[in-house]
């Protein structure tokens, strides 16, 4: 799909029709998934942005990004195990970073599980450096969180 196939991805805002989508590709991808009423609060929250990437008729990924202030934290983000490494988790993490920039933000924040190396490493390549550590901040399996920050220049 890289290439040609990437710029058919749309990337939508998430709409509580999309959650159902949103809710099975959470299940099949995090040991301790967000429920629906989590999803439906970022909808809703001010200062939310979540969006979905959508291919043809597909929730294939999302994200959800708050902003409080002028900092900007990246809450969740995944994509179906059937597109991944194609750079659709990429394309939202660019997306989102120019609209926390619009919006005046100076550094955005995220935890990754230590062991999860594939998204360590996209956040790298996205500027992204570790800041520090959350000791046990994951469950199921317990596993320490590795705090990154990307600060946003003019």
């Amino acid at each position: 799909m890289v290439g040609k196939a990437l710029s058919q991805v749309r990337v939508e805002d998430m709409r509580p029709e999309d959650v159902t989508d949103v809710l099975s590709l959470e299940h099949i991808s995090f040991t301790t998934p967000w429920s629906e009423t989590l999803f439906m609060n970022e909808i809703f929250k001010p200062g939310s942005t979540p969006k979905v990437a959508w291919l043809h008729d597909k929730v294939v990924g999302y994200i959800c990004v708050n902003q409080v202030l002028d900092e900007g934290h990246i809450l969740n983000v995944t994509v179906h195990p059937d597109y991944r490494q194609q750079g659709i988790a990429s394309l939202l993490i660019c997306l989102m970073l120019r609209h926390l920039k619009d919006n005046a933000c100076k550094a955005v924040y995220l935890e990754v599980r230590a062991s999860n190396e594939a998204a360590r490493k996209m956040y790298e390549c996205a500027g992204f450096t570790v800041t520090g550590t959350r000791k046990n901040y994951y469950t199921s399996p317990a596993e320490d969180g590795v705090v990154m920050v990307l600060p946003i220049t003019d």
